[in-house]
């Protein structure tokens, strides 16, 4: 069983942070999804993919992954570069 640690990105379609701060613990799946026959949605018998465990810091996530015997790896959040220009700027 193995999983990742990540810190969720700030959506790029809203100005909001709420909940930027939370590492996530998500297990990475076991089988490939596929079409049940009936309905036609993708799904799989996989009951792990539904588990996401959020935690205040990495350290943590990592210690939980360590005391259940899961192998995580951690992706750290890369910087956020911004593009300071003035509103005039855009008429240049």
């Amino acid at each position: 069983m193995s999983a990742r640690i990540y810190q969720r990105p700030k959506n790029a379609m809203q100005s909001g942070k709420a909940l930027l701060d939370q590492w996530t613990l998500e297990f990475t799946p076991s089988e490939a999804k596929k079409p049940d026959p009936l309905m036609g949605w993708a799904g799989s018998g996989d009951m792990q993919q539904q588990v996401i465990l959020r935690f205040p810091t990495s350290d943590e996530a990592k210690a939980y992954a360590d005391k259940y015997g899961i192998e995580a790896a951690i992706h750290a959040t890369p910087p956020r570069r911004l593009k300071i220009q003035a509103y005039a700027d855009n008429f240049r």
